[in-house]
């Protein structure tokens, strides 16, 4: 019954539309088809806002990111950040639910020289490891953002490690 009713309404729909062209100018019409495109892109955003959390996750996570009111990151940044996140919460050390990140143990070597984005298999100099902790410490420090203090210390604690890796 449905079917018959949503034919009916796409016909009646046509036959206006096809006699609106019919008798219309042509700036009149084409007013009408932007109206119609911008009708129809708005339509897509919503489609996509709802349905893009399953298809893209990557660019939800890095706008999600965004709103925890992170300033001032770059795509690349932002990309190095999501790889943190992910390593962490791989590792299990790492949760976005309150309740589950306060399981704090201590990181692997490997896994310390991937949150500060290093390579393990060159040893980087005590200003290296400095330099990198200090760009990422910039973008997630408490005081820059209050919802990413977990993530400052679990950086703080890799930091730690790889200075005695190297020493």
């Amino acid at each position: 019954m449905n079917i018959v009713i949503y034919t009916l309404l796409i016909l009646i729909f046509l036959y206006f539309l096809l006699r609106w062209f019919s008798t219309a100018a042509l700036k009149k019409m084409s007013r009408g088809l932007r109206l119609l495109t911008i009708l129809v892109l708005v339509i897509f955003a919503v489609l996509f806002a709802i349905g893009g959390k399953f298809l893209l996750t990557l660019p939800l996570t890095l706008a999600g990111l965004a709103l925890v009111k992170l300033k001032g990151l770059s795509l690349i940044q932002m990309i190095s950040l999501y790889r943190l996140i992910q390593t962490l919460r791989n590792s299990g050390r790492f949760s976005f639910n309150q309740s589950q990140s306060n399981n704090s143990s201590t990181l692997s070597v490997s896994e310390a020289y991937k949150i500060l984005n290093l390579d393990i298999a060159k040893k980087p100099s005590k200003e290296m490891v400095n330099k990198a902790y200090l760009q990422i410490q910039k973008k997630i420090h408490p005081d820059v953002s209050p919802e990413t203090a977990r993530l400052s210390t679990i950086v703080n604690e890799a930091k730690e490690i790889v200075l005695q890796d190297i020493s």
